[in-house]
């Protein structure tokens, strides 16, 4: 009967490639119109909805930022590999990835270096970043998408057992997390925009990350596309069952509520004991301006201005931003006597940011630092902090001794030296202990968690975000450092050179945002915001997160293995997985 019309023939040996066990014996009419567009070579190819995937996962983040689209985008990207070939599953990955990460990160583009003008260093860096980065995606594609011969499972069983339906739909969600943790940790790490990070508008939802990090919120919105997908398949198979989705979605959807109403519970911010009033200053520095060495005294003069037009108001805390300050102020005595002068007329607290060097031995060329100072308001120099996490041909090129061609895609001129450990700021005359990160340090979710004590009362972020322009990259970033909070119960307060300057209380909430003249994020000026402290102390009990780190992401690291193992060992043995 089939082969008497075609155009079906067609379109349903097309669904049977996309699930094998399918067979259609009715709705003939209703697919038969399709049969032009799914003829479209493109289309057939899968690559379509590989691609199609991957902007659906760009467009959960800013900008347009609509956080539904995470709970779509694996699914239909899974879909797209369902029943191919190994190879061709790991090409289809490696094209949503792409897609996904070429059009998030579009602001590499705009770092203004140029070489005999010519944009190479940026866009090098945009395609070659963008080039590793899908490798994994590509890989959950290849161990997640099941085939037309299910291995030991048995052929068809998948589609005919809800048990194994679930099993793998929670471990796609599982291997999803996987990648994640390996693309925090590998090669210095890159946690940018996790899945999971989407959702922060969730404030209840979120509160998982003080169980399992981030990582979990990704986890249920993966399961929940994935159950979402093997509904849809199954409404293709038994378009007669109106109700048979219902069982796939369940026991994720179920999941969900659950996290919800736990999330409600926890959702509240105790009246504060006492807080403590800090200065955020934003100077909105181009960054042409901040490697130009004529401008460096013109510059800091107007951040010693626009800081003490904010020092009017009673501060206790002054904060600046990463490459606010163009000398190093350990060595520079006129910078730090105007530093000095500042906190004693003021009689307030100073966190910033400053070039440093140390010479190891007289023989030895000094090493550099990427440094956080923390300054009394008599002017001394108290504490210090290194960066650990550096950004590679931002702060040190890979290989230079051996390749020095590379310098020709960085305007940096020689690198920085990475910290050992973190540094807890100690401000006794304010009862006060913070932490601070540099740069995308607060991308990091294992590099926060450290530097979290029952003692912490926040997190400080001071970061230069000047180099992409005005674009989507503050919000991502500020997005993304957000679940630190979270996941380690304290606020987080984020000073920058161009946005998104805020402070972002321990249950994730944005409190309060830096807004310039124009309306938007990336001006100049400074906010003045009371930050809870005192509730905390003795009484701050550590979140499940911060006391036991990544159980749960480190769970799904062995999961990934394991299934990793099984797929090359049935590779050994001839068979399609």
């Amino acid at each position: 009967m089939l082969g008497q019309d075609s155009s079906f023939t067609h379109h349903a040996s097309l669904i049977q490639e996309t699930f094998p066990v399918l067979r259609f014996t009715s709705f003939r009419r209703s697919f038969s119109g399709l049969n032009n567009l799914w003829t479209h070579p493109f289309l057939r190819s899968r690559y379509g909805i590989a691609v199609l995937g991957g902007l659906l996962w760009t467009g959960a983040f800013p900008r347009p930022q609509v956080a539904g689209l995470a709970w779509v985008a694996p699914g239909l990207i899974l879909a797209a590999g369902i029943g191919k070939g190994a190879a061709e599953q790991f090409r289809l990955g490696y094209v949503a990835g792409l897609t996904h990460y070429l059009t998030m990160l579009y602001w590499l583009l705009l770092i203004p270096y140029r070489w005999h003008g010519i944009p190479l260093g940026p866009a090098v860096g945009w395609l070659a970043l963008g080039g590793f980065l899908a490798l994994y995606p590509a890989l959950w594609m290849w161990l997640s998408s099941p085939s037309e011969d299910l291995g030991e499972f048995g052929k068809g069983a998948l589609a005919r057992n809800w048990f194994l339906r679930t099993g793998w739909a929670i471990s796609g969600a599982a291997i999803w997390v996987g990648w994640e943790m390996l693309l925090a940790r590998f090669l210095g790490g890159f946690p940018w925009c996790l899945l999971g990070v989407s959702q922060y508008g969730m404030v209840p939802l979120i509160q998982l990350a003080s169980v399992t990090g981030v990582y979990g919120i990704s986890f249920v919105v993966v399961w929940t596309s994935l159950a979402l997908l093997s509904a849809g398949l199954l409404l293709i198979r038994r378009p007669t069952i109106r109700s048979v989705w219902l069982g796939e979605i369940f026991l994720p959807l179920i999941t969900v509520a659950v996290i919800f109403n736990i999330g409600l519970r926890h959702d509240h911010t105790p009246e504060p004991v006492r807080t403590v009033r800090l200065l955020l200053v934003q100077p909105s520095i181009p960054q042409t301006v901040i490697w130009n060495p004529d401008n460096e005294a013109e510059r800091f003069q107007e951040l010693l201005r626009q800081t003490d037009q904010g020092l009017s108001n009673r501060v206790d805390l002054l904060v600046w931003p990463e490459s606010a300050v163009p000398k190093m102020v350990r060595y520079d005595t006129n910078t730090l006597n105007a530093i000095a002068d500042l906190g004693k007329r003021h009689h307030v607290w100073i966190i910033l940011c400053s070039d440093d060097a140390e010479r190891p031995s007289r023989r030895e060329p000094p090493l550099f630092f990427n440094s956080s100072f923390l300054i009394t308001p008599d002017g001394e120099l108290r504490q210090r902090y290194i960066k650990q996490n550096l950004v590679i041909f931002g702060e040190y090129v890979p290989l230079v001794r051996w390749m020095p061609f590379l310098k020709i895609f960085t305007p940096i001129e020689s690198g920085f030296t990475p910290g050992t450990h973190g540094v807890q700021f100690s401000l006794p005359e304010l009862d006060l202990r913070t932490s601070v990160l540099i740069c995308f340090e607060d991308v990091f979710p294992h590099l926060a968690r450290r530097d979290v004590s029952p003692e912490t009362d926040f997190l400080v972020n001071l970061t230069n975000d000047g180099w992409f322009d005005e674009t989507a990259e503050q919000w991502q970033h500020a997005l993304t450092g957000l679940f630190r909070a979270v996941e380690n119960g304290v606020p987080l307060i984020r000073c920058c050179n161009n946005g998104l300057t805020c402070w972002i209380d321990a249950q994730g909430r944005l409190r309060q945002i830096f807004r310039d003249d124009r309306g938007t994020i990336y001006g100049k000026g400074y906010l003045l915001a009371d930050v809870p402290a005192a509730s905390f102390g003795p009484q701050h009990v550590l979140t499940f997160y911060t006391r036991h780190g990544d159980w749960f992401g480190w769970s799904c690291v062995g999961l990934l293995v394991a299934v990793l193992v099984w797929k090359i060992a049935a590779m050994r043995r001839g068979r399609k997985v």
